[in-house]
């Protein structure tokens, strides 16, 4: 099986591409990119006016399979992934029950394999049970296919624990995934402290929670030797301490959200429980860093942190709704939204979206590469269309950007060289 892609703008950060280029795909396989390929082919795709891309990768979503299946699962994770232009996914643990063994990873690998509309390689478990006190079995999560450790949502409070997870993960040449909070100044907060909590009555959650356990998570990683993913940064903080310790030669990454380069707590007001999240939407002074620690290289990579929620785990009071947003089909403008403010150049949101992230997790996606696995993802970066809940894969419609006019979204994505999703 051929397929042909014409006509389209190719950017291939990995490659340093950015040309008008065909794309030819065999079996699955990308075997040529160059201008003007002549060849027969089963199937020809015009891509004029649209970019062709790798397939985006994303490294932090929540498919909540298996256990919470009501919120997500993974063929509709998936199908919510290759409508964003996703191809590639990372799942995160906290499942029910976790993923701390070889049979749940096993059953995650090949539901995907079998019934998803992207890849999907789980992130395992730093401690049994995600209960901070015995780490996971990591050499056999690593041969099941697992790509990271991580107790995602409850931050690993024993120093001496984490130490040797660093060591141990190391020796398999794993990152360590922090979701760096310090929970005992989180306290009952449930939003950024600041005086939008304050007018609205509710518990703050100061930028020091986040910082202090992401400058520990750095101090462990220094001493290790090993390497630190952090996500989510959210604090000006956060970022300036990740920035000073990849100037000394320590071994961090770190990831952003959409949503925390794109809103501030003001989105709270009303008491949105769609705007509530983990670590939570924080002032401009922090979006402005944010910002500026991807246009400098500090921030390696945008994730959505895709969490789903039910309705009714949303429709409550504020304090007790569960944090946490859908992200994978607003990815895409809402990163390219970066572009038309000038924060970062075309080439570089890509970079963000696809080879580096993959580099991030050790995976060969991400690129477009002679002999790659043709994962492509063909963006209209010009349509215009507006974000609804009808218009949403995601069984979950838990996020604050619902009625948004939104530019720019996938219209075509590929797995192996076949068809996921049409626009």
């Amino acid at each position: 099986m051929k397929t042909l892609i014409k006509n389209g703008r190719v950017i291939d950060p990995a490659n340093k591409i950015d040309a008008e280029c065909d794309v030819l795909i065999e079996d699955g396989v990308i075997v040529a990119v160059s201008a003007k390929i002549d060849a027969v082919a089963d199937e020809i795709i015009d891509a004029s006016g649209l970019l062709v891309t790798p397939g985006l990768v994303d490294i932090h979503t929540h498919l909540r399979d298996p256990g919470q299946e009501y919120k997500e699962d993974i063929i509709s994770g998936t199908r919510a992934a290759a409508a964003g232009g996703v191809t590639s996914l990372a799942c995160m643990p906290n499942t029910s029950p976790v993923n701390d063994s070889l049979a749940i990873s096993k059953y995650i690998i090949d539901k995907a394999k079998e019934q998803g509309s992207a890849n999907v390689f789980p992130v395992a478990c730093i401690s049994k049970g995600m209960k901070g006190e015995i780490l996971a079995e990591m050499g056999e999560l690593k041969e099941a296919g697992c790509v990271g450790f991580s107790d995602d949502g409850i931050p690993v409070t024993n120093g001496e624990l984490m130490r040797r997870a660093f060591e141990y993960a190391d020796t398999f040449s794993m990152p360590i995934i922090s979701h760096a909070e310090d929970l005992t100044l989180v306290g009952s907060g449930c939003m950024n402290d600041g005086p939008v909590a304050t007018e609205l009555g509710l518990q703050g959650i100061p930028w020091v929670a986040e910082d202090a356990a992401t400058a520990r998570e750095i101090m462990l990683a220094d001493f290790t030797g090993g390497r630190l993913h952090v996500c989510h940064v959210s604090t000006r903080g956060s970022v300036d301490l990740v920035r000073q310790a990849k100037a000394r030669g320590i071994r961090v990454s770190c990831e952003a959200t959409p949503h925390h380069f794109t809103l501030t707590d003001e989105a709270v007001r009303g008491y949105n429980t769609n705007a509530k999240m983990n670590p939570p939407l924080r002032s401009q002074e922090d979006v402005d860093a944010v910002r500026a620690g991807l246009a400098d290289g500090t921030i390696d990579a945008i994730a959505t942190d895709h969490a789903p929620h039910h309705y009714d785990e949303k429709n409550v009071e504020f304090p007790v709704a569960m944090n946490g947003i859908i992200g994978l089909e607003s990815l895409l403008p809402l990163s390219l939204k970066l572009v038309a403010d000038g924060v970062v150049d075309l080439n570089t949101v890509i970079a963000l979206l696809t080879v580096q992230p993959a580099r991030v997790i050790g995976i060969d996606r991400g690129t477009l590469s002679v002999g790659a696995i043709a994962d492509i993802a063909l963006i209209d970066p010009q349509l215009e269309w507006k974000f609804t809940a009808e218009s949403l894969h995601s069984k979950s419609k838990n996020t604050p950007f619902l009625g948004w006019d939104m530019k720019g979204a996938a219209v075509k994505t590929l797995l192996a060289g076949k068809i996921v999703f049409e626009r």
